[in-house]
């Protein structure tokens, strides 16, 4: 396999293989993953972690969401997903589950 480019390499000569190193395809590469940390208020109950947790869950893209839980102040729920989320689907999906946005941090 050959390629031009301007590196100063020669596919022929100096194979990627011998250098330790490996090229990998886009459709083989890992998925871009990002972590997003949501403030919420008004949570106070196992009950109200497992509402968050359905609604954020339920976004294209979510792999993972973990909840500490603040029964006296703000809660923290933080959200792992293959590519960018975008705040409005955050806030909709937090809304929808019955509570309150503070702050979010991605």
């Amino acid at each position: 396999m050959s390629h031009n480019c301007n590196c100063g390499c020669s596919s022929e000569n100096n194979s990627s293989s011998s250098q330790g190193l490996q090229i990998t395809t886009r459709e083989q590469a890992t998925e871009l993953t990002t972590r997003t940390e949501i403030k919420i208020s008004g949570m106070t109950c196992g009950h109200c972690v497992a509402s968050v947790t359905e609604e954020l869950k339920e976004l294209d893209g979510v792999k993972n969401v973990d909840v500490i839980l603040d029964a006296q102040g703000i809660s923290t729920a933080t959200v792992t997903a293959t590519g960018k989320l975008s705040e409005a689907s955050l806030r909709d999906a937090i809304d929808e589950a019955g509570y309150t946005v503070e702050a979010i941090n991605a």
